[in-house]
């Protein structure tokens, strides 16, 4: 193994730190796609942006299948490393793709069979952003195999200790989709101007290219842990059972997450489409600090797992640690940003004077959490690391459920109106990042014995 892939050994600020900023630059780009398709979808106005942002849902809706067998990789991998066994390593490796390419597979026909009715679903009356959000959907359905299969690769070489290459390969999509998206969003050269089908074209062609890179990097290392990995053979239940086990919790999370935001889009739309252009930028904007923090929580992931399967609890004590002040750094600059420019940020993306109107508001409302917000992602990092992925999902589904009558309360009983429903949204951010950070400093102190670490093999 390549010493600079072993999160066990050397200086915690050093090692945490170079693991995370590629981890972090990834973040961003997977941020970048959808922002840079924002950017040039908003030239077509508020109801291309609403259409791209109802169909938007469903490959969000997806991460809740593909963080099952990402997280299951990501762990699973890490502590193997940490315990120095690589054959169990690549296993993990084997049966986390297996059962990604699975889901993926069976995640496109629904989309295309039930295309119709789940962009009924939102109870959206303008007929043209109806038509736009289905002809998008579709498009992306038939490519979302590779939106599937570049979040496991990148999982696996986190876990692995090597974030330097799968930010390289994404930022091969990224370029991909910046250069495609103008092209054919408006027609340039030889391609006609297709609008929102331009833009899921760009997405899903970025997405393959990442894919292709990716495994043409497995065939091409010469590391052993990519040799032998026999992909089309008969799955181990035992380690498919743990990879289910490791990102199921997550996977629930975070579909009932997108299903929740689901709702609050469809009491959104009840006061037009143009909210729902506002929703939609407004989330791209604050996905600054989320990915972010998430990109750092992946980090802090990794470090964790490697060094439970170690047994070196002071090492996650003080990489925990580390992670926090960072990320509270993140929340604090956001915050700052998102109440005193969120104007000229809305600018970037629209010019409708009533939705950067409405936007600006939103965006201040929505900053009052942002340092919670990063905290809370953090910390459900760490836990992941530790295998321990229930508590994360826990708060995260209670509070996020609780979005929704909360958003209705406010909005139609109050006189806050529309930004009853942002309220609701940055309220329950400040519960979880409160919540989910005393829980895990409440596990640090708890510290298990080396009886129990050993006894759980890191699962």
């Amino acid at each position: 193994m390549n010493r600079e892939n072993k999160l066990t050994q050397g200086n915690i600020a050093q090692v945490l730190i170079s693991l995370a900023i590629p981890i972090m630059g990834t973040s961003f780009i997977h941020m970048a796609y959808s922002m840079i398709d924002m950017i040039w979808i908003g030239r077509l106005g508020s109801n291309a942006v609403a259409a791209v942002g109802t169909a938007g849902f469903f490959p969000w809706l997806a991460f809740a299948l593909i963080v099952i067998p990402k997280i299951g990789a990501e762990v699973g991998v890490a502590q193997s490393i940490g315990r120095e066994n690589r054959d169990e390593a690549r296993t993990y490796i084997k049966h986390a793709i297996q059962l990604v390419v699975l889901l993926g597979i069976i995640y496109s026909l629904i989309l295309i069979i039930f295309r119709n009715s789940l962009i009924d679903f939102f109870g959206i009356e303008d007929k043209e952003v109806i038509e736009m959000a289905i002809s998008y959907l579709v498009i992306i359905s038939f490519g979302i195999i590779f939106y599937f299969l570049n979040p496991v690769f990148t999982g696996i070489l986190n876990g692995y200790g090597n974030s330097r290459t799968p930010f390289k390969l994404n930022a091969i999509g990224l370029f991909t989709n910046i250069v495609l998206d103008p092209i054919l969003i408006f027609g340039i050269g030889p391609f006609p101007a297709m609008g929102v089908k331009g833009a899921a074209i760009a997405t899903i062609f970025a997405q393959f290219v990442v894919s292709c890179s990716f495994i043409y990097y497995i065939i091409k290392s010469e590391d052993d842990i990519f040799k032998n990995l026999y992909l089309l053979t008969k799955p181990d239940r035992e380690h498919m059972k743990k990879i289910i086990k490791l990102g199921l919790p997550t996977g629930l999370q975070s579909g009932l997450f997108t299903f929740f935001a689901m709702i609050i889009t469809k009491v959104v739309a009840s006061w037009g489409p143009v909210p729902i252009a506002v929703q939609n930028i407004g989330a791209q904007i604050e996905s600054i600090s989320w990915m972010t923090a998430e990109g750092f929580a992946t980090a802090i992931s990794a470090f964790v797992g490697q060094n439970y399967g170690a047994k070196k609890w002071d090492r996650i004590k003080e990489g925990y640690f580390m992670g926090l002040k960072i990320v509270s750094v993140v929340g604090i600059l956001a915050t700052f940003l998102l109440f005193f420019f969120g104007g000229s940020i809305f600018k970037v993306f629209i010019s409708e004077p009533e939705t950067i109107s409405m936007g600006v508001v939103y965006l201040k409302i929505l900053s009052i959490s942002q340092i919670f917000m990063t905290i809370e992602i953090v910390s459900a990092g760490a836990f992941n690391g530790l295998g321990k992925t229930v508590p994360p999902s826990v708060v995260g589904i209670i509070f996020n459920g609780l979005r929704i009558p909360s958003a209705i309360l406010l909005s139609r009983y109050t006189f806050l109106g529309l930004n009853g429903i942002w309220l609701s949204i940055s309220v329950s951010s400040i519960f979880k990042g409160s919540v989910l950070t005393i829980w895990f400093l409440y596990t640090l102190y708890k510290r298990p014995s080396t009886e129990v670490i050993n006894k759980s093999h890191g699962l």
